[in-house]
């Protein structure tokens, strides 16, 4: 399997496979409309107006697996993210990313890039909440949280996984290295 074989839907039912996104880089990334790392849209809407001509795909995945944070519809999850903040890449169909349910993409993903620790200002209380949940989260590839974002290159290779408390310059950066 590569990234090419897996379809999504769309929050509007639609299907979308990603072999439509052969030779772009894709960011993907679940998101949340009520977490104190949702104010990240706006960097990643920001990229997604500078470097969308230029080859870049950002794939919006909500999820509501971690602390209830994306409650309400993917209709009014989708209102939510145009009118706070404008965004227009593709906002998929609220979906698991973890577990019995995750999406197979997911499956994918966390193969491709496991879990590689926190960095940044906030890794210190992420590591303290999240070895409350899990004592062993270090060691498995599970999302541990929203917005963690996966940055595939133009062949389809997933080249990097970044945690949520990554700063969002660092995501940049990388991404137009590989534009």
């Amino acid at each position: 399997m590569s990234i090419y074989d897996y379809t999504l839907t769309a929050g509007d039912g639609s299907q979308l496979s990603l072999s439509q996104f052969q030779g772009k880089v894709m960011l993907i990334v679940n998101t949340a409309t009520g977490c104190g790392f949702t104010p990240h849209y706006k960097p990643l809407e920001e990229m997604y107006e500078d470097l969308h001509d230029k080859g870049l795909e950002i794939i919006d995945i909500p999820c509501n697996q971690f602390a209830g944070q994306t409650p309400g519809t993917d209709e009014e999850i989708h209102e939510f993210c145009t009118l706070k903040y404008n965004t227009q890449f593709p906002q998929m169909k609220k979906s698991d990313v973890n577990g019995e349910n995750a999406l197979p993409l997911y499956g994918y993903l966390k193969s491709q890039q496991g879990f590689g620790g926190f960095r940044g200002p906030m890794a210190i209380a992420m590591n303290a909440m999240l070895k409350k949940i899990d004592k062993d989260f270090k060691n498995n590839p599970d999302i541990k949280w929203n917005f963690t974002k996966f940055v595939v290159d133009r062949e389809g290779n997933v080249v990097a996984r970044f945690e949520p408390t990554e700063p969002m310059g660092s995501v940049r950066k990388c991404v137009e290295s590989l534009l």
